[in-house]
Parts: structure tokens; C-alpha cells; sequence
């Protein structure tokens, strides 16, 4: 395994609350990882913060209807490192956010949020292979090709947005809880689909509070608390540990 994406004493404020705290953690290439705990935990916030979603700038401070965000740390990823970059920039070296809530553009057809996800690459026949490969991995919505994204159910549009984020083949893909809101049939099927992507080779970092689920196709597992990761492993080994359990994953 060689290392994909390092993150390294990252932490970030909302004004005086501390959401991320001096937090490090590592990514290997090929793997599924996933971000588990409690809700507040700074789950999402270190994912958008990881891909540019939360902006850094060179003082690292901005003001936002929330109030002045506070940023520091670094973030390399594939060897470069991206914390000061634009998320547009960062989505061109590959790391990919599918984000919360599946957000596709509601008013556009299937396709063309499909080929939304491809916008970067100018290879024709390239892109016609990444709809086959999206078209095998969520059948579903070829038979939804020119209907209107809105009108999806919410799994679908869920799948819509994990194949849209899939398109351009990124390095990274992350996914930011994918089960909300969705029926438990649903959900296993999209857990399903997450881990047939880490199958054909795409390293994943997901966001999740389906733990009991996760655990099953997660690699490794980070568990946070408060804006820091209070433990690492397997499902099985912090399944193990009594107080884990019990405290942080409600198990």
C-alpha cells in the first residue's frame, strides 16, 4: 500500500468552537476507509475541509454567515500538497466530494448529470466507457436516462449522485453520508454499490453513521469524537473495545 491522501494536525474553528482539533490521519491507495461517531463529531467538516469545500486561504482565516473560520494544517494528496488550493483545482488532480443530502441539478435529465461528472475529461470515447461502467454498476438509471433528476426517489437520486461523482474515474471519491434519509433496503444497496466501486479499484473515504454496516466493507475505520480520532482499526478490533463501543458508536 502506498499512501494516497495525509492529512496532518489539521484544525478548524467557527469562531471560539473548535470543530477540528490538531487532527492527523492517513488514506492508502485502494482502500475504503471510513469516518465514524457521533453527530458534532466533525465528520463532514473534516471531509469539506480535505477537499476544499471549508476555504483556505494564505491567512487562513475568512468571515461566513457562521461567523470567522479558522484553518490550519495541511493536506497532501498524491504526493502534492492541496490545503491552499482552489476545490476546483483539486477535483482536476482527482479527489472527488460526493456531498450529503446527494444534491444532483434537479432540472437536468440523468444523462446530463452524468456527463456533469465527466465535464473535465476530453476524450469522447472515454466518457462513453464511464457510462457503461456507471450504467453496470447502477442499471437503475439507464432506464431513467431522460428523466428529470428531481423527480428520482431519493435512492435513486442518491445512486445519480455516487455515479456522477464517479465519471471522470477519480483517485479519491469521498462520500459524505450516503444512507441519509434512505429506506434500510436502499441503504444496503447503496453500501453495496460503495464497496463494488472500491472493487474496481477507486479509493474511498466515507463519511458514515451506519456503523453496523460499515464495518462490513470498511478496510479501516476512524472513529471521532469532539474533532478529534479517538481510535483506529478494522470493524472487528473496535468492535472489541468495550467502551468504543459503547460510548462513541452506540453500539
Amino acid at each position: 500500500m502506498t499512501l494516497l491522501l495525509e492529512v496532518s494536525h489539521l484544525t478548524v474553528c467557527y469562531d471560539k468552537a473548535m470543530l477540528i482539533n490538531d487532527l492527523s490521519m492517513g488514506v492508502d491507495r485502494g482502500e475504503l476507509v471510513s469516518l465514524v461517531g457521533p453527530n458534532g463529531a466533525g465528520k463532514s467538516t473534516l471531509l469539506r475541509s480535505i477537499t476544499g469545500m471549508v476555504t483556505w486561504e494564505k491567512r487562513v482565516k475568512r468571515r461566513s454567515a457562521q461567523g470567522e473560520i479558522t484553518i490550519q494544517g495541511e493536506v497532501i494528496f498524491d504526493g502534492e500538497r492541496i490545503d491552499r488550493i482552489p476545490a476546483h483545482d483539486i477535483v482536476k488532480r482527482g479527489l472527488i466530494h460526493c456531498p450529503e443530502r446527494r444534491r444532483p441539478f434537479r432540472e437536468m435529465t440523468v444523462r446530463d448529470n452524468l456527463l456533469a461528472g465527466a465535464f473535465l475529461l476530453k476524450d469522447k470515447k472515454q466518457v462513453e466507457e464511464n457510462l457503461k461502467m456507471v450504467h453496470a454498476l447502477f442499471p437503475i438509471l439507464k432506464g431513467r436516462y431522460n428523466q428529470i433528476s428531481g423527480t428520482l426517489s431519493g435512492g435513486e437520486q442518491q445512486m445519480l449522485a455516487i455515479g456522477r461523482a464517479i465519471m471522470s474515474i477519480p483517485k479519491l471519491l469521498c462520500i459524505d453520508e450516503p444512507s441519509t434519509g434512505l429506506a434500510p433496503i436502499m441503504r444496503r444497496e447503496v453500501f453495496e454499490k460503495i464497496l463494488e466501486i472500491s472493487r474496481l479499484g477507486i479509493t474511498v473515504l466515507l463519511v458514515e453513521q451506519e456503523v453496523s454496516t460499515v464495518f462490513k466493507i470498511s478496510t479501516r475505520n476512524y472513529v471521532l469524537s469532539s474533532g478529534k480520532i479517538i481510535a483506529e482499526g478494522s470493524g472487528e478490533q473496535l468492535l472489541q473495545d468495550e467502551v468504543i463501543r459503547k460510548t462513541y458508536l452506540g453500539l
